[in-house]
């Protein structure tokens, strides 16, 4: 923990961490100094000039301050009020004055100034410069006439690697665009929105933002979104039952805050024709509706008089997990399987918690994170954001990926071979081996040396590696730093740590011909082609490709819809809270399984808060391992991830995007 020094703020005393920025300092209080150009994590430029406080009678601007023992800071002096005032005034006279009908109303950083500062009209000549608006995409709304050009977006979008917004052009008639001034979608944008969480005006909102509600009408809720691994957090403005917006949730400051097209768009998906909204069973060939009592019974019937499996996604609860495994368990389901068994394992998977926002040192081991593709596209932007923030990377992969080309060192090879020369340059170096470590055989290179330097000098670093070289990067770790395995599902952690665990038939096994007659899948599998099976049931949110060639249909909730918990990536319980009410004749995973074990004839219980808790926090012992890859499992690339996604895309206005990318490749 840093060291606290006194400093005065406004008169009273207070104590706060020393070094950290003082408008960060001064909130911690409960002090705002009025501020449009500061991001927290980031550093301060003092740009927009609205931040001024005298600080031992100086005037100064507080982005650029860092606290230190005995300061006398004074946010509300005349000299500083004149002074904010004198900026917003500025402000006012370039920048339109329709707050009645302004999108961004009741949560536009320039409105409250203004209104703090008691300024209606400005008191300069007003100017207007009608700069073209560009609308040509369903996602970002950008209005450079609104633009007070704090930087806000730039220093974001460059911040993460993306960098398609800079400064164009000079003086009073300066503007926020693209290189060309090109709509977004040919500048290279991907749309994850990070300018629009970032904006303190409306010159870039949502494109479908207009007339849906007033910020202070909605309802505001935490979540996390579901679609991949990165597991992020999201905050889910609704009105009137309805999503309007979804935003990045992590706290402010953190790399973490950031979230990509598919978490922030995705919700229209929820409105699609491609939702299952009621259960459905084949008759001559054809899905037609059936009741949920109908249904059940049909597949309690074939789970009891067949060879049956169950195939499920790690896209589901830790609730649901466990009430699975008891279905499973009480109902003598000889196979299970899910997909987390095609990337991982137990041994692969299960670590303790990590904390990346503290590394100063990321190790990349085996993926290939990508913004652009959208493939685990939040861990490419943390680590982006996390090198712009002066900590180290290392990328280690058996080929070249867009994170090498911002790499410290990166080096191409067999992973776990390298990983075996860096453990051995560690050890000639005099950190290591520890006791058990095999590292016969190894070559030691210049970059691996360099590799053992970086371990030396960094304080806390981590290794992120696919989890097929987790046991391989577990063995770094026991020399020094903490380790931890990506994923492509959102729960896949809490899935085994609930002990979800495949038996029977493995997943490739059972989507295979003649391994089981009768296959319950649930949620959106990596599968485009019905198994060939004699009857296959599916309980899914969405029409996937499989449920449309299913035998029967059971329509359940998608992840905005219903609550529960995760354990994501980093290892921390998280709690994923519904949003919006579930749509028409749709149940909870949870529900459906509950039911379908009372027409199997045995009863489940519902698991409880401590139950899950308790898994959770399962203690982690790790032993040396031989400096191999797991056998059996895969490094899954982006298809896996388009596969299991594929509704939330062609459901939403994310079908565009996929559209247009396909238009500039080809042009």
């Amino acid at each position: 923990m840093s060291e606290l020094v006194n400093i005065k703020i406004n008169g009273k005393d207070y104590e706060v961490p020393a070094g950290i920025n003082l408008i960060d300092a001064a909130e911690s209080v409960g002090v705002h100094i009025p501020n449009l150009c500061y991001l927290k994590g980031m550093k301060g430029i003092g740009a927009c000039r609205m931040c001024f406080v005298e600080v031992d009678g100086k005037t100064m601007t507080a982005c650029i301050m860092r606290t230190k023992k005995g300061m006398v800071i004074d946010t509300e002096s005349e000299r500083v009020k004149d002074l904010r005032r004198f900026v917003v005034d500025m402000l006012i006279s370039m920048h339109p004055l329709d707050c009645m009908t302004c999108t961004k109303a009741g949560r536009c950083s320039l409105q409250k100034y203004a209104y703090d500062c008691g300024i209606k009209e400005t008191t300069y000549n007003k100017k207007s410069f009608n700069f073209p608006v560009d609308e040509a995409n369903p996602f970002i709304k950008r209005d450079p006439d609104y633009c007070v050009l704090c930087g806000r977006c730039v220093r974001v979008c460059k911040e993460q690697g993306t960098a398609v917004l800079d400064f164009a052009g000079r003086g009073v008639g300066s503007k926020v665009s693209t290189a060309g001034d090109k709509p977004l979608q040919d500048g290279g944008c991907t749309f994850c929105g990070s300018c629009v969480d970032a904006c303190p005006v409306n010159a870039l909102v949502e494109a479908d933002r207009w007339r849906r509600g007033r910020e202070w009408e909605f309802t505001q809720t935490n979540s996390v979104c579901m679609s991949c691994g990165c597991a992020c957090e999201v905050g889910v403005s609704t009105f009137k039952g309805d999503i309007v917006k979804v935003r990045a949730g992590a706290e402010k400051g953190k790399a973490e805050a950031y979230i990509c097209a598919l978490g922030r768009y995705g919700h229209d998906s929820l409105r699609s024709d491609l939702r299952v909204l009621e259960p459905l069973k084949k008759v001559n060939g054809k899905l037609e509706p059936t009741t949920w009592d109908d249904a059940l019974n049909i597949l309690a019937s074939r789970i009891r008089e067949t060879n049956s499996g169950v195939i499920t996604t790690a896209g589901i609860t830790n609730e649901d997990a466990l009430t699975l495994k008891a279905l499973v368990q009480k109902a003598n389901i000889a196979n299970l399987a899910t997909t987390v068994g095609i990337y991982g394992d137990e041994a692969s998977l299960i670590g303790g918690q990590v904390d990346i926002d503290s590394a100063d040192l990321i190790v990349l081991v085996g993926l290939y994170p990508d913004q652009w593709m959208r493939f685990l596209p939040a861990l490419d932007a943390i680590i982006r954001k996390k090198v712009d923030r002066k900590a180290k990377l290392v990328v280690i992969n058996n080929k070249a990926s867009k994170l090498s080309s911002i790499a410290d060192i990166a080096i191409e090879g067999d992973e776990a071979e390298v990983l075996k020369a860096i453990a051995k340059a560690m050890a000639d170096g005099g950190v290591g081996p520890h006791e058990g470590m095999d590292l016969s055989g190894a070559n030691v290179t210049e970059n691996d040396e360099k590799v053992d330097k970086l371990f030396k000098e960094a304080a806390n670093p981590m290794i992120i590696t696919a989890p097929k070289f987790y046991e391989a990067a577990q063995n770094i770790a026991f020399i020094k730093g903490s380790v931890v395995a990506m994923p492509m599902e959102a729960n896949a952690k809490g899935v085994l740590l609930m002990g979800l665990k495949d038996s029977g038939k493995s997943y490739k096994e059972m989507t295979a011909a003649g391994a089981v007659s009768t296959i319950y899948a649930i949620g959106g599998l990596p599968l485009n082609v019905r198994p060939n099976v004699e009857f296959l049931a599916v309980q899914s949110a969405y029409m996937t490709a499989i449920a449309a060639e299913a035998d029967l249909v059971l329509p359940v909730c998608a992840p905005l819809e219903c609550g529960g918990s995760i354990v994501d990536y980093l290892g921390r319980l998280r709690e994923k809270t519904a949003a919006v009410e579930q749509p028409g004749e749709a149940k909870t995973n949870m529900e459906v399984f509950i039911a379908l074990a009372k027409a199997l004839g045995v009863d489940i219980e519902t698991p409880s808060r401590q139950d899950v808790e308790k898994l959770a926090a399962v203690t982690f012992n790790p032993t040396i391992k031989p400096f191999n890859g797991r056998e059996g499992i895969e490094v899954p690339g982006f298809d896996m991830f388009i596969s299991m996604n594929s509704c939330i895309v062609n459901g939403s206005r994310l079908a565009w995007l996929v559209e247009n990318m396909k238009n500039i490749q080809v042009a």
